[in-house]
């Protein structure tokens, strides 16, 4: 007499998967963007970022002093570019953080002088534009990334 079947409760007596009706998880595999499983090829895109992210700060650099008004939006949507397009390519905020590690290091470096004096950019407005307008642009990029989608079935369910 153990009454787990006669007590009325659905879920004791095993008939509610039955009768339910709740929706099933979708079958089939997960989308995943491009290099976010971990191993080589992750870690491959990541330091081709890093390397994209240095070579846009350095003509970044040059552009930003050489053409002044003009030269400094293009320096700063240039980076904005490589942040973000690095974050739509991999799907991750990761994606975002690579190229901006590779440019804020790359900036910084440049904007020390060497033991002869000599310096690549000068104490002009537009170069603290370009260091403090690229790092706010950094960190928005990589901040705001990607909404994170569910992943979904290939129809539309209910119809």
């Amino acid at each position: 007499m153990s009454g787990a079947g006669k007590s009325g409760n659905p879920a004791k007596s095993g008939r509610a998967a039955a009768s339910s009706g709740a929706a099933k998880p979708p079958v089939g595999p997960a989308v995943q963007p491009v290099g976010t499983g971990p191993g080589a090829g992750r870690i491959a895109v990541l330091a081709g970022l890093l390397v994209l992210g240095a070579l846009v700060g350095v003509a970044g650099s040059l552009v930003q002093g050489g053409l002044f008004p003009g030269g400094l939006l293009l320096a700063l949507l240039g980076a904005a570019g490589a942040f973000l397009g690095g974050a739509r390519a991999t799907g991750t905020r990761g994606g975002a953080v690579a190229p901006a590690v590779g440019w804020a290091v790359t900036v910084i470096l440049l904007t020390s002088t060497r033991p002869e004096g000599d310096f690549l950019f000068g104490a002009g407005t537009g170069s603290y534009v370009f260091l403090l307008g690229g790092m706010a642009v950094a960190v928005m990029c990589a901040t705001l990334g990607l909404p994170q989608q569910p992943p979904r079935p290939a129809a539309r369910l209910g119809k």
